[in-house]
């Protein structure tokens, strides 16, 4: 007996130091110590306007008579992973909107469930408030694509043309509870930054990627929008909505780089077997194709769009 309470003793002492272990490492390594505020957005640039969810960060830009357009960014990078293509699409006429999905960029990061209501919800009320002349037109890239299209198929109306960029195909749930997860995403800040190269078959042609990526990790909330979106954004809803996209007869381009790791080329095959549409692919180009090859992708575009 008595060595029994000593292991047990022993056993729960080991259990408090590594718990306080674990604690300082996550101390050290977090970097959401900021709130998002005004005084954070004093330096962001573009314009924010109050929805019904909170402060959303964008930018638009064009003449008044021009087809509406707008951009929605992919998983976690913000809009500026549009710049290039908005500046192309403002100089052809084009009116122009992108914006900062809530839980990225300067965008509020509201302590709710990340899922498929909350993001059509935040899309529909930005196009409302902004009073845009529908229909609009759509591009999406990533994630994007996987928001784009389930807000098209639940306002059909309010959509004209669809573009998908090397869109997502599935999502896998993460198995662990929320409160592990972000503890792992905390500790490995650097490494998911770092990861953001992943997306390009150049990563070096693209310096300081990586540093402008970091920016936004240093304000709270950022972890728990990309975790909540990965648990409560199902990948048989984002494939059901292919398909219910089909069925509306929009016009969609597809265009997907042929070295894309984050969703390999193959799935594009999968994608043109539920849905017809316009399939242009790019040479040399992995994940972010209209970054790597602007002058081809943005011409295919802007052609597609004033068809």
């Amino acid at each position: 007996m008595k060595k029994l309470k000593v292991f047990l003793g022993s056993l729960l002492i080991i259990i408090v130091l590594a718990g306080i272990v674990c604690w300082l490492v996550f101390v050290v390594k977090n970097q959401e110590v900021k709130n998002m505020d005004a005084a954070a957005r004093v330096n962001a640039g573009g314009q924010f306007i109050q929805l019904t969810d909170g402060i959303t960060h964008y930018q638009k830009a064009g003449v008044g008579t021009g087809k509406t357009v707008i951009l929605v960014h992919g998983f976690s990078v913000p809009y500026y992973i549009w710049t290039g293509t908005y500046d192309s699409l403002v100089q052809q006429g084009f009116n122009v909107i992108r914006y900062d999905e809530f839980g990225r960029g300067f965008s509020d990061r509201p302590a709710t469930v990340y899922n498929p209501a909350f993001y059509r919800k935040q899309l529909y009320d930005l196009i409302i408030s902004l009073k845009l002349k529908a229909p609009v037109n759509l591009v999406g890239v990533s994630f994007g694509g996987a928001v784009g299209t389930d807000f098209a198929v639940h306002y059909p109306t309010l959509i004209d043309k669809i573009i998908l960029i090397d869109p997502v195909y599935d999502f896998n749930r993460k198995k662990e509870p929320e409160i592990i997860a972000d503890y792992k995403m905390a500790i490995g800040h650097q490494k998911q930054a770092d990861g953001q190269l992943e997306d390009f078959k150049y990563p070096e042609r693209f310096a300081g990627w990586v540093q402008k990526y970091k920016e936004q990790m240093q304000y709270k909330g950022f972890r728990h929008a990309l975790i909540s979106t990965i648990n409560n954004y199902p990948g048989p809803t984002i494939i059901s909505n292919y398909h219910s996209l089909n069925a509306l007869h929009k016009k969609i381009l597809l265009i997907w780089g042929r070295d894309d790791k984050t969703v390999p080329f193959k799935y594009s095959d999968s994608l043109q077997q539920i849905l017809q549409v316009n399939f242009f692919a790019v040479d040399d180009a992995a994940h972010l194709p209209y970054l790597e090859q602007p002058l081809l992708v943005n011409q295919k575009i802007i052609s597609f769009l004033k068809e």
